[in-house]
């Protein structure tokens, strides 16, 4: 069932107006930050829109020929799926993109400006997710931390089996919010469809986790394993020992480090130090050099002896942490 553009989401009006102006206030409001032209400074925009504690789902229409240019948000990727009309993108990276209704979109990067010129026909659905959330369910999807940008291709196929499914989706949420007894009044249901809308964008969009998420799932985490691999992950920064992990994963010591070697071919201590490593090279590349040490850093993820941390992160990374540091 297709959407029927104009009626959408219409228990969640945040604004109708012919005010350039107020569009753009409303816009900046409900989404991000922007700039925006349009012939005669004139619009007949419609802006409906919700917020949960997932992500915000809106539709929006200008019925003009608008331009937005829009600087980085840092917080929040926007995913724009065209359902009228067309629109033209460009990113401050160089890439294009050209949208068309119900085949096309475009995600907007939280760390670069976008600019999208509408039809006067164009119509969207558009998701606001933040940062947080679409990289910690990637994290859960992949079983391991994210934690930079991640890198979607601009445009977005909607006509590719993933596509097709996130577009249906988010149109199948709109529906339901706009039902009386619907999504709206089911708090559970509404997260866990958020949820997958957040999958199938994770599955339909092109980056560097692609592949990953395309590969079987891993024995290892699938296994008895899986649950100490998870709770290394989650509390890296705590003081774990062999003992507790054992616990995890309801089993000996002595079958804990044969586990590991066996599947791992090395020690559970082996195996959390290198996620620790992992942590502190993330967090050095974030890092200002000018008011952080690595020392610090190297501390907080229980590394105490400063000269044999340094010597296990140049194995690891060929570098040494100062040098991360400074970029």
């Amino acid at each position: 069932m297709q959407m029927q553009p104009g009626g959408t989401l219409e228990r969640y009006p945040v604004l109708a107006t012919c005010s350039l102006e107020h569009a753009r206030e409303a816009v900046t409001q409900t989404y991000l930050r922007h700039d925006i032209t349009a012939p005669d400074d004139r619009v007949a925009m419609t802006l409906n829109a919700t917020t949960d504690r997932v992500f915000t789902v809106g539709y929006l229409t200008y019925q003009s020929p608008a331009t937005l240019v829009m600087p980085p948000t840092e917080d929040n990727y926007h995913v724009n799926l065209t359902v009228a009309g067309g629109t033209r993108a460009e990113r401050s990276d160089g890439c294009r993109a050209r949208t068309e209704a119900g085949s096309s979109g475009v995600v907007l990067l939280p760390d670069r400006t976008n600019t999208v010129r509408w039809s006067s026909d164009a119509e969207q659905l558009i998701l606001k997710i933040p940062r947080t959330s679409l990289e910690t369910h990637l994290s859960e999807q992949l079983n391991r931390p994210v934690h930079d940008v991640v890198d979607f291709g601009f445009g977005l196929d909607l006509t590719t089996p993933a596509g097709r499914t996130l577009l249906a989706s988010v149109e199948f949420l709109a529906r339901e919010l706009d039902r009386p007894g619907g999504l709206a009044d089911m708090p559970i249901a509404r997260e866990q469809l958020e949820a997958f809308v957040m999958t199938q964008l994770l599955h339909a969009g092109r980056h560097r986790y692609s592949d990953a998420l395309a590969e079987p799932a891993d024995p290892v985490r699938s296994g008895r394993l899986g649950p100490v691999l998870d709770h290394m992950e989650q509390h890296a920064d705590s003081p774990l020992t062999p003992q507790e992990l054992a616990r995890v994963g309801c089993m000996s010591v002595r079958t804990l480090h044969a586990a590991f070697q066996q599947e791992l071919g090395e020690s559970p201590m082996s195996h959390l130090r290198r996620i620790r490593l992992d942590r502190v090279r993330a967090e050095l590349q974030r890092c200002d050099p000018a008011t952080v040490r690595g020392t610090e850093v190297a501390l907080r993820w229980g590394f105490l002896h400063q000269s044999r941390f340094a010597q296990q992160y140049r194995q690891r990374f060929g570098e040494l942490p100062r040098e991360t540091l400074r970029g």
